[in-house]
């Protein structure tokens, strides 16, 4: 059984700062690629960033040169750092990893999701 579970969402003013983390528990042989979506009220899930085992990065050009995801591998952990916050990125942050439980089983997993509001 694999859980992902994210923290971190709250209520921000515009242009302020939140560290979203999701750590990943339970039977894992190891971890592929890990990420953050977001879904907004009436919109569809979106890609936000994403992050290779080896490190490489991708980014929705939305939030180029405001996010960055990190992960930490030896605690199966992927943060987001979201820096100049806007009101459009509120949204219900959901993260997702590619996990193998086992060497030759692999799963993809979400988190609940933990809400972000950007408001003043």
């Amino acid at each position: 059984q694999v859980r992902l579970v994210e923290s971190g969402g709250e209520l921000v003013q515009p242009g302020g700062s939140l560290r979203l983390s999701c750590a990943a528990s339970g039977t894992i042989f190891s971890i592929n690629n890990m990420g953050w979506y977001r879904q907004a009220p009436g919109k569809q899930r979106e890609l936000v960033a994403s992050i290779t085992s080896g490190g490489y990065t991708n980014y929705a050009d939305s939030v180029k040169g405001r996010f960055t995801i990190s992960r930490d591998n030896a605690k199966n952990t992927v943060y987001l750092q979201m820096s100049s916050l806007k009101p459009e990125d509120t949204a219900v942050y959901y993260c997702t990893a590619q996990i193998w439980t086992l060497p030759t089983r692999r799963g993809d997993y979400w988190g609940q999701g933990t809400q972000v509001t950007v408001s003043s």
